[in-house]
């Protein structure tokens, strides 16, 4: 069964920092991708970091590229979004989720989220 499971969503003030981690199981992450992306109140799901395992290619959202990094554990099977600088408009629900085909481009399963707040 394939599972991704985030944690380390919280509160934090602006300017502050937190690191999301993504578990996943039931595939072999050599075949595919990870995703990031976040959803605030009223607002569509943004994309915000992916991670190719075919060759280790990173993408970012434009509004994340200098402060967020993302970076994998295969021995530990957990995908990690570094978020650094945090401003109060990245308070949002971040997912991780499953590109197939070692792709950023399309996603099948998703996490139930973690929610991250930033306080001004």
């Amino acid at each position: 069964e394939v599972q991704l499971v985030e944690s380390g969503g919280g509160l934090v003030q602006a300017g502050g920092s937190l690191r999301l981690s993504c578990v996943h199981s039931g595939f072999t992450f050599d075949d595919y991708a990870i995703g990031w992306f976040r959803q605030a109140p009223g607002k569509e799901r943004e994309g915000v970091s992916c991670i190719s395992s075919s060759d280790g290619s990173t993408y970012y959202g434009d509004s994340v590229k200098g402060r967020f990094t993302i970076s994998s554990d295969n021995a530990k099977n957990t995908v990690y979004l570094q978020m650094n600088s945090l401003k109060p408009e990245d308070t949002a629900v971040y997912y991780c989720a499953r590109g197939f085909h070692s792709s950023c481009l399309e996603f099948d399963y998703w996490g139930q989220g973690t929610q991250v707040t930033v306080s001004s």
